[in-house]
Parts: C-alpha cells; structure tokens; sequence
C-alpha cells in the first residue's frame, strides 16, 4: 500500500507535467480537456480519490489525500472523483464504473455539481439518493465531500479493492522515487500495523459479540432438551407408529446438531444454521405430540415472536411496541391469549453490554442471525421493523459484520473485480447540484435525483 508521503510526492511530481499536457491538448491558454474516464479509473483503481488537473483548484492535493487516507483507513469501496466543470456529462458514471470494473459506490464533483451511483450490492438506490441529498447545497468542494464519505462509509457495504494495497507506480520514474526507500519501508511496516491492528480489533469485537451470543443460545438448546424429555416419548411404546418415530428422531438429530453447530462456531453467523436447527426441531415436536393426540396435523409455521422458545406460533397477532408501529407477528397460544386480555406478551430478554435486560430484538447487533435462523423466509424484515436489530440489519455494513441472507435485508459485497460484467439498471443513484435538473447520465438508470 502507498504511504501518504510516497502519493503525495507522485501528485506534486506530476501534477503541473498533466497540467501542461493538458493545456496543450486544447491549443488555448486556461483550457482544459475532458477527463477521459480511461484515466481516471485508472487511477481510481490505486487510489480512493482522483482530481483532474483542470479541477485542482477545487480540491488540494493534501486535501485529496486526507479524504483517500479516510477512505482507506475504513477499508470500504468509496470511490471519488473531482473533474473540469465541462466534463460531458452522458453516461459518465456507467463508463467510469465499466473501466474501472469494481463494485462499490462512486461520486463525482464536476464544476459545482455533485453526484453519486453505486452497485445495488453495496448501496441501494434510495440510499444513494438520500446520501446525495445530505449534502446538498454546500459550496465548499472539501466539506461537501468529507460530508458524503463520512456518511457514506456508514452505510455502504462490502470492502476496499485489493488493489488499493498494491505499491507499484506504473508510469513514475524509478529514480525519482530511490531516494524515498528507507520511509516507503517505515510507511509500509506502519500501514502493516494498521491494518493489523484494525484486523485483530475486529475479530475481537466478532469474539466478544459470539460469546454473548453463545450463552443465549446455550439456554435455548437447553430448553429444547428439556422439551424432548418432558415428551416422555418411547418409540416402542403402545400405539407408537413409524410416523411417531420419525419425527421423535428428526427432533433429536436437530438437537444434537445444534449443540454440534454451536460448539463449532467460530463466527456471529454462524449462530442462525443452529437456530434454523432449534426451529425445525420444534416442528418435529408439534407433529409428534399431534399425533399422539390424534389431532390434525398443524402448518408449518415460525415461532413465537415474543420468545421462540414458545414453540411454534399459532396464529398473527397485532402487536404495537412502545415507541413502534403496529404489526402482525406470529404468537403460541399463551401469548395470545395475554395480548387479547390487555396484558403484556411473555418477551425473551437477554442481557446487554451495559449490563440491562433488553429484549433480543432491542439487544445489539450480534442478534440478528440468532433472529435470523428462528424467522427465514422473508418474514425478519416486517416483525423487526422500527426496532434497534431492525435498523441495524437494514444497513448494508451489517452483512460485513454478520452474515446475510435475512429475508429483504439481502447481503452485500462491495470491492470485487467485475470488470464490465454487470447490469447498468444495477448501477444507479442520483446527480444534481446548482440549476442541473438531471438528464441521461448513468446509462439504464435514472441519474436525475439527488439535487
């Protein structure tokens, strides 16, 4: 990875040699050529952050690589570019993001406009919109643009390229560059332990929320045990038959392998394979117990919102948390039965960093696989809606952190290499700014919000 000295040395370098080029290209005095977006991503695909020689009074190049050393430091795919204000503007972004060919979330200011498109694997639409929005109005090209990474590296998803690590300077004299050895070498151990230490913070922070985790886990696989020798099942008992028996032996197979999942588990995850056990485990139980009783067989359905380890629910009940909206959530018997008496439902609290009983849904992040495992299908986003777990999960960084595949909240990977290997309609935002109203600007999708 290069260290700010080596980049800041490379752009001070060749800055006014660009710079003159440039002019010459135009054959007038204080002219400037379009920035070819051939260049830029070229850049764009070693550093975070490019300015065009035309646009250098916009952005300074300590300025410019504050921003990138920003950008780097939080290992996201954020890419920026400030070009000449007559850069022509049609299918701008869409060729910018073709040659450079990674995922991720890429502005431009061009002039006093400012937009931004972004890979829906990283960032929705509306979400790029509404960081584009945030920012409008702000003259200040420097405080506008810090304004939109800092909130974007809140919400975007995925990783930073690999290739932002790289220490090759294609095109720059080597030996302009000897005499910067000794500090490229320090600079580079430096960046080494940076990274290493931002590496090794966040396998603690997965360490600690897993262990959290476990122990509320460790309770419920324990009441399912109990569930199982509360049963009193024989498989040789009288009136047992083969239907009896299989499912009294997919409840225990889904016992056993989630106190195998559990022990195994290495990762926040990882933790929604063992619930999505506990679950189906539960339903063996319900047919099994059914069937004893010679009632009809009861539909597949989640478990109780309130506290899974209810066993599966029995019917939707409406349900409004205090401060929340109103919402259908699956309940057993008992607690609908306190919900149409007025009372409040039996919740599964969990204790928190701070040392409260919370419910699981209003406890951290780490809950959203253990939620996740208990309610697939697409239901999680509808019962967690306005909840603490809720709005975490929506954010495309919460599947970096832990996992993904919850119904709508969907997964994200940002950083890889596509190359041009992607859909335009996949690729949009929004771009405006002063009196610019819009116009075909991203190739397939609409490039006319934001401003």
């Amino acid at each position: 990875m290069r260290t700010p000295l080596l980049r800041g040395l490379v752009r001070w370098a060749l800055l006014p040699v660009a710079a003159t080029l440039a002019v010459l290209t135009t054959g007038a005095p204080g002219a400037f050529a379009a920035a070819d977006p051939s260049t830029v991503a070229e850049a764009l695909r070693e550093d975070p952050v490019y300015v065009d020689p035309a646009a250098s009074d916009q952005l300074s190049s300590a300025d410019a690589e504050a921003l990138a050393d920003k950008i780097r430091d939080a290992d996201k795919p954020v890419f920026v570019a400030v070009l000449p204000a007559d850069q022509p503007e049609e299918n701008l972004f869409l060729n910018l993001r073709t040659e450079t060919g990674i995922t991720g979330l890429y502005a431009v200011r061009s002039g006093d406009r400012f937009g931004a498109q972004a890979d829906s694997s990283v960032l929705s639409n509306q979400g790029v919109d509404n960081l584009v929005t945030s920012v409008r109005g702000t003259d200040d090209v420097k405080a506008q643009l810090n304004d939109f990474v800092d909130a974007a590296l809140n919400n975007v998803g995925g990783s930073a390229p690999s290739s932002w690590g790289s220490t090759a300077d294609d095109g720059v004299p080597v030996a302009g560059l000897v005499t910067t050895g000794v500090v490229l070498a320090a600079g580079g151990a430096g960046v080494y332990a940076l990274t290493r230490r931002r590496r090794l913070a966040h396998e603690q922070e997965q360490r600690a929320a897993l262990e959290k985790l476990r122990v509320v886990v460790d309770e419920d696989i324990t009441a399912f045990g109990e569930e199982l020798d509360r049963l009193d099942f024989h498989p040789g008992e009288p009136g047992a038959d083969d239907a009896m028996r299989t499912d009294y032996e997919h409840a225990l197979d889904s016992y056993e392998q989630a106190k195998r999942l559990m022990a195994a588990a290495t990762r926040p995850e990882e933790v929604k394979a063992v619930t999505q056990a506990l679950e189906d485990g539960r339903h063996a139980l319900a047919l099994l117990a059914a069937r004893r009783e010679g009632r009809p067989l009861p539909d597949r359905r989640p478990p109780c919102f309130f506290d899974p380890r209810h066993g599966p629910s029995v019917a939707d009940a409406t349900w409004t948390p205090s401060g929340g909206a109103t919402r259908e959530v699956p309940v057993c018997a008992a607690d609908r039965a306190r919900l149409a008496d007025g009372r409040d439902p039996m919740i599964r609290e969990v204790t928190t960093d701070t040392g409260a009983r919370r419910p699981y849904w209003d406890a951290g992040p780490a809950y959203g696989p253990y939620a996740g495992g208990y309610f697939g299908g697409g239901i999680l986003p509808g019962l967690l809606i306005g909840t603490m777990l809720g709005s975490m999960m929506a954010s495309p960084a919460y599947g970096a952190d832990y996992g993904a595949g919850y119904g709508d909240f969907g997964g994200y990977e940002g950083g890889d290499v596509s190359g041009a290997d992607f859909a335009s309609d996949d690729f949009t935002g929004g771009f405006g700014g002063g009196d610019f109203g819009g116009g075909d600007f991203g190739g397939g999708g609409d490039f006319g919000g934001g401003f």
